[in-house]
């Protein structure tokens, strides 16, 4: 049982892994861009709709699962939907990590998933409180700095690809100004 668990989260780790990757291919190449980073985000967005209803429906059938969300279904409901808009909300808070980091996903998503793993220990030990009994081992604490330096490593030395190369142009006084305004030029 174990064994399965970790395989659907390592599965995970590698989709979500392969996420901010795929979100940077999304973004137009042209200087200046033709769309937003949030245009493909658009289509996150369909597709979690799409694949969330349809796997939804497809394992609850095969977990002999009922369709009603009312009386004491409604905590499903509930707490489902939180759940999606607060990964919603991170999806869009990524797109516009990877934005500010003119789409480096080698340094975003490092910070990303390491610090959710923080969180979710921080949350973890809130939701249980303190017990006597059960006291939290000081090894979590250990845990949690190990992986704020991983997150600062893996940041800091992930490949983040060569540096853009500068263009010569007649007149390089209007790009550069625009470069730093993030203005648009207009086309000839």
């Amino acid at each position: 049982m174990k064994a399965a668990a970790i395989l659907w989260a390592l599965s995970v780790a590698l989709f979500w892994g392969l996420y901010g990757h795929a979100l940077q291919n999304g973004r137009s190449s042209a200087k200046p861009p033709e769309w937003s980073s949030f245009k493909p985000y658009l289509w996150v967005g369909i597709a979690y709709l799409v694949i969330a209803v349809i796997g939804g429906a497809i394992a609850m059938k095969l977990n002999n699962d009922n369709f009603s969300f009312s009386g004491k279904y409604r905590p499903a409901m509930t707490w489902g939907f939180i759940a999606g808009a607060v990964g919603a909300i991170g999806a869009l808070a990524l797109t516009f990590a990877l934005v500010k980091s003119k789409g480096n996903a080698a340094l975003v998503m490092p910070i990303v998933f390491g610090g959710a793993v923080v969180v979710n220990a921080v949350v973890a030990k809130w939701r249980i409180g303190t017990d006597p009994e059960h006291p939290t081992s000081p090894l979590l604490w250990v845990g949690m700095a190990l992986v704020a330096c991983g997150i600062v490593l893996t940041a800091r030395y992930a490949p983040h690809g060569a540096p853009p190369k500068k263009v010569e142009t007649a007149s390089s006084e209007p790009a550069e100004t625009a470069a730093m305004t993030g203005e648009s030029l207009p086309q000839a």
